[in-house]
């Protein structure tokens, strides 16, 4: 397993981001990351459905989600989302008191917070599509996602993507255009390779979050000293930088950063191996869409050299904690079992010797994926052949040089 990842860049504490981060560090026992990418976020949300860029016929807007990991419950997610909070609600007081949410549990529970009207009569529907989901115990919702039939997972994914929401499962069906959704979602390590199964890492539900690694930076007894007045100037900024974001349509690259950008888009785009790279397959769509938060923090008409090179820093530090999280292996204590079996057996193994390696009480769903996840992963080579009572069969063979 990795080690724990070594501390961000300075370039990703950029302009007003990174003016927040180094008021806030001290007078807190939160992870500056955390503060860092959860402000980010929530700008970005906040900021509205407006400023995007476009990459041929996609629109990339401001929305972002992530996850903050912690090896354990001590790693201060909670009072780090506290400060962020705290100078939104400065800064636009309506968007914390009336679009920010928690409580994921189904599809149309997400959709119905954005929805369109259902006639025009509907006065209810809610005018503004802006909706920042918080959800401090993002273990609950993993568990929600394994559940047959339930509808989150294909509507976040379309969230992210800024796509029409849809759930066509009811009398009176509900949509949603123009929805502008962002997540902040909070778990501990072992939480997340509990619940998070090989189908929400190979379909790109999970590689649409940012995976940031935190844990708690100091020890302060009876907290820090940071008064109001310390980030006035600060929140007059924020407030400036959200008009700015909403008077914005599309954004483009200077040539500098167009340039740069040119530089680095293979090495972006390259695809990783195993669940690793399966975690990680956004990494040119976030780049992109944290550059233009960067820039619309900075009031700017353009993406910058220095908005991208704080994007790509922070996007180099997403990249460790995901290793950190699942390492080299399948990233799926299922398949972690069932590969620690099949090391043992060079000839191969049987669906039966997979039951039984669980006991028969590893539902099959359950163990299709994980196969799945070894296949695709380069650890497994289905073969046809037989069980051990001589029956035709499918084996799986290990590769052994993957381990």
């Amino acid at each position: 397993m990795s080690a724990w990842p070594e501390p961000i860049a300075e370039s990703a504490l950029h302009g007003p981001a990174g003016e927040f981060v180094q008021l806030i560090e001290p007078h807190t026992e939160a992870d500056p990351i955390a503060l860092l990418v959860q402000f980010l976020i929530s700008f970005g949300v906040a900021a509205g459905r407006h400023a995007h860029l476009r990459i041929e016929a996609s629109r990339h807007y401001p929305n972002e989600f992530c996850v903050l990991v912690g090896a354990s419950g001590k790693g201060r997610k909670g009072s780090s989302w506290d400060h962020v909070e705290a100078l939104l609600a400065a800064a636009d007081p309506e968007f914390v008191s009336d679009r920010l949410v928690s409580g994921l549990s189904s599809g149309e529970g997400l959709i119905a917070e954005v929805r369109d009207p259902f006639d025009e009569n509907d006065t209810a529907a809610p005018a503004d599509k802006r909706l920042l989901v918080l959800e401090p115990e993002f273990a609950q919702v993993m568990k929600v996602l394994a559940r047959e039939g339930n509808t989150l997972s294909p509507v976040v994914r379309n969230a992210w993507d800024s796509k029409r929401l849809q759930a066509l499962v009811r009398n009176a069906p509900l949509r949603a255009s123009k929805a502008h959704v962002g997540i902040v979602a909070h778990i501990t390590k072992d939480e997340l390779l509990r619940y998070l199964n090989a189908t929400e890492l190979t379909n790109g539900f999970f590689n649409r979050f940012l995976l940031v690694a935190v844990r708690r930076s100091k020890l302060l007894p009876f907290g820090g000293s940071l008064a109001d007045q310390h980030l006035d100037r600060l929140k007059r900024t924020i407030a400036a930088a959200l008009a700015h974001a909403r008077s914005c349509d599309e954004l483009p690259f200077d040539a500098e950063a167009r340039e740069r950008y040119s530089d680095i888009y293979e090495q972006l785009s390259a695809p990783q191996p195993g669940m690793f790279g399966a975690a990680t397959g956004r990494a040119e769509a976030h780049t992109i869409r944290l550059a233009l938060i960067y820039t619309l923090l900075d009031r700017s008409q353009a993406i910058t050299q220095a908005h991208l090179d704080a994007a790509l820093a922070l996007w180099r530090y997403v990249r460790d904690p995901t290793r950190w999280v699942f390492g080299d292996g399948p990233g799926d204590p299922t398949a972690d079992d069932i590969w620690a079996l099949a090391k043992e057996r060079a000839n191969g193994i049987s669906r039966t010797e997979v039951r039984d390696l669980f006991s028969r009480n590893k539902k099959a769903r359950e163990i299709d994926r994980a196969l799945t996840a070894l296949v695709d992963a380069g650890r497994l080579r289905r073969h046809p052949g037989h069980d051990t009572t001589g029956r035709p069969a499918e084996i799986w063979i290990p590769l052994l040089q993957a381990s």
